[in-house]
């Protein structure tokens, strides 16, 4: 069967798209381009705030209305906290922001026997990081590798701990081992992605700081490019910048999540810094 996928949303998502299509390509199926005609389409979804949401139903309804005889799943972080809203589109596959391996088997039953499957975790209950396939299609040069999932910051304005459940991180042996295998595919790049990469190692034994992880990466896959994902701006501190300097194949800038200029309103945010740490 030929199945095509829509991402909406943040690097993570892109992942997880990647994630998704490899495991369907390892069953033996055709990964298409979302104009083609599919035996199904998978929409990933972002939830991130009401525009996301209103982006998210009108990519389904669309689909839907061109593609009646095809099988239409939706995963993500919006059919994660709102499962009701996509059941009402009239979708046949609804999965959350987790469980990805599963939700592609659900995908292959529902494609297969032409029913509705549904399975929607709670996030909040989420212990273990989901190990899966990195890289998607051959023909890219760039590879998403996620390394850790979840927050706990709840800061106040945002819905993603509730989507996405607590920390959890790619242990570190398999976060190398992926980064080899995606060297080994002929990938020339690699972004390191999660929901906050900078809680990387805070649930695995003695609690491994980010910068090991990266300059392991970075031993490992000499000949490839490696870029991080967002940060915040309090991780990047000045041991940070040292540690990570000898390094030819990390790309030598960092996208910070500088929320606001305004401390009253990172305070009010419950963002754990201020302006003072942009120019530090």
């Amino acid at each position: 069967m030929k199945f095509a996928f829509y991402t909406l949303g943040c690097k993570t998502n892109q992942y997880e798209t990647q994630a998704m299509e490899r495991l369907l390509l390892e069953k033996g199926h055709q990964i298409g381009h979302f104009e083609e005609v599919c035996d199904g389409y998978v929409i990933n979804t972002c939830s991130v705030t009401a525009v996301a949401d209103k982006k998210n139903r009108a990519v389904i309804r669309r689909c839907r209305r061109d593609n009646p005889q095809a099988v239409i799943a939706v995963c993500g972080c919006y059919s994660q906290h709102d499962p009701e809203a996509v059941r009402a589109l009239g979708i046949d596959v609804i999965g959350g922001s987790g469980q990805r391996q599963a939700f592609v088997e659900m995908l292959l039953e529902a494609a297969g026997e032409k029913r509705h499957e549904e399975q929607v975790d709670n996030a909040l209950r989420r212990r273990e990081f989901e190990c899966l396939p990195a890289g998607g299609l051959e023909e890219r040069t760039r590879a998403m590798l996620k390394v850790q999932d979840g927050c706990v910051n709840f800061c106040t304005y945002c819905i993603i701990p509730y989507t996405r459940g607590p920390i959890r991180s790619a242990p570190l042996a398999v976060a190398v081992a992926q980064a080899r295998e995606l060297a080994r595919r002929g990938y020339r790049e690699i972004v390191l992605t999660g929901i906050e990469i900078a809680g990387w190692g805070a649930d695995l034994p003695g609690k491994p700081e980010l910068t090991r992880l990266i300059e392991e990466i970075c031993k490992a896959v000499p000949a490839l490019r490696i870029r991080l994902g967002s940060l915040e701006p309090r991780v990047v501190t000045e041991d940070f910048c040292r540690r990570l300097s000898g390094f030819s194949n990390l790309c030598p800038q960092f996208h910070l999540s500088m929320q606001s200029g305004s401390d009253t309103v990172l305070e009010r945010m419950k963002r754990k810094y201020d302006t003072t740490r942009y120019y530090q």
